[in-house]
């Protein structure tokens, strides 16, 4: 039978411009022809490029057929070779569906492409990680989970991005239950280290306990609720001195909140000790610290002169605070923001290359609270000296995922969370 199911080059082709899949010929506008990050983002920001040369007929029957057949059944007989064989153990799956990116909401996969590929550009300046953009059309939570678990096979870890709550809890919590490689949500847990982190030597700045401190976290989404999770297992609130609580857009989290979801019902059997009630300026009497992960402007200078003398303050919605450092009254000793144009910029990118790289080292089969804690140890150590302008080192300083990762596989190989 003879197949007529291909085209030739001669009636499908059509010459275009490079990358952007425009005919020849016709001209474009383009509004944002002016802006630079568009300028950067023309063909996108990755490239495959190979390891190996492939110079003549030798080397091509080398990294192809016919030698890569034996390759291909040297693991089939034994699985765990893919590891040594392949690129697996250094890569990384960026998987989103586009639902919470940045802040710009559910604006679907193909929009969170550019995200996706700039958290692969990271993965690679900053730990040497090979991480791919997966970005894909599935709304459930079972739709993630099955997606997640066939594509594992490809990837040594699996980074969880931009998915909104409450769904992205339950897909990392199902993920990191059915697979064997580690699954990280870093909207949740690289915002927790980094808040840790920082956190500690603020502590140390205002010569506070971390334990004894009343600490304010409004905005109980995805790092929201990582955050509280973590400084609750590093002491705080657990002698019966500090306390955590949460606030969400209808107020503070108390016994009598109804219809809570788990994550926020965390908040009411894990802090508000004294069943405080209200709003943010409610919650905000008298406390220590206040960890803003909410939205841009919501919170009054006024009400942060009600907290407690040298008070902390972490606004880090972005790119507009929940207050502008600007407008900080005098009892606030310390103050962090997500921008680079302030001091102290709680960056998600001291965490995630470093916690991927180190995991990845000894192909960990999962991340735990004691990886978190030993990351955010590390970049805590990394400050010598705290002040109230350096409580966190920056993203740019040499050495600061390679500490990072050093605390991650000391600790997964004393919990034993590595493959074999």
């Amino acid at each position: 039978m003879t197949s007529t199911s291909h085209s030739t080059e001669t009636d499908t082709h059509t010459d275009t411009h490079t990358h952007t899949g425009i005919p020849d010929g016709i001209e474009m506008t383009d509004p944002y022809a002016d802006d630079p990050a568009f300028e950067l983002h023309q063909g996108g920001k990755l490239s495959i490029a190979s390891r190996v040369p492939i110079d003549g007929p030798e080397d091509l029957s080398l990294a192809y057929t016919p030698g890569v057949g034996r390759v291909s059944q040297a693991i089939a007989d034994e699985p765990s070779r893919v590891w040594s064989l392949t690129g697996r153990s250094n890569a990384v799956a960026v998987l989103s569906n586009g639902t919470a990116v940045l802040g710009l909401g559910d604006i679907g996969p193909e929009a969170a492409m550019p995200v996706m590929e700039g958290k692969a550009v990271l993965f690679k300046q900053f730990g040497g990680v090979d991480a791919y953009p997966v970005c894909v059309d599935a709304r459930t939570i079972d739709e993630m989970v099955a997606i997640g678990k066939a594509i594992a096979p490809t990837f040594g870890g699996i980074n969880l991005e931009d998915i909104k709550a409450p769904e992205c809890f339950e897909i990392e919590r199902r993920l990191q239950a059915e697979l064997d490689i580690p699954v990280f949500h870093d909207d949740q847990h690289g915002t927790a280290i980094v808040a840790l982190a920082a956190l500690t030597n603020a502590a140390a700045v205002v010569g506070k306990r971390l334990e004894e401190l009343r600490v304010v976290i409004v905005g109980t989404g995805a790092a929201g609720v990582a955050v509280a999770e973590l400084l609750h297992d590093a002491g705080v609130g657990q002698d019966g001195t500090g306390d955590i609580i949460g606030v969400d857009s209808r107020g503070i989290l108390h016994r009598e909140r109804e219809h809570l979801t788990p994550t926020k019902q965390w908040f009411v059997d894990n802090g508000n000790a004294d069943d405080r009630r209200g709003g943010v300026r409610e919650a905000l009497q008298g406390a220590d610290v206040l960890l803003g992960l909410s939205g841009p402007g919501i919170i009054e200078p006024e009400w942060l002169a009600e907290m407690a003398d040298d008070a902390i303050v972490f606004a880090m919605a972005n790119p507009t605070p929940e207050v502008m450092p600007e407008l900080m009254p005098p009892n606030v000793a310390v103050i962090a923001t997500g921008r680079s144009d302030y001091p102290n910029q709680i960056n998600n990118v001291l965490a995630f290359p470093g916690v991927f790289r180190g995991m990845l080292d000894v192909q960990a089969t999962k991340c735990t609270i004691e990886m978190k804690r030993a990351a955010a140890d590390a970049l805590a150590g990394l400050v010598d000296a705290p002040t109230a302008e350096r409580i966190i080192p920056g993203a740019f300083e040499p050495g600061v995922a390679d500490a990072v990762a050093d605390e991650v596989r000391r600790v997964a190989l004393v919990q034993g969370h590595v493959r074999g």
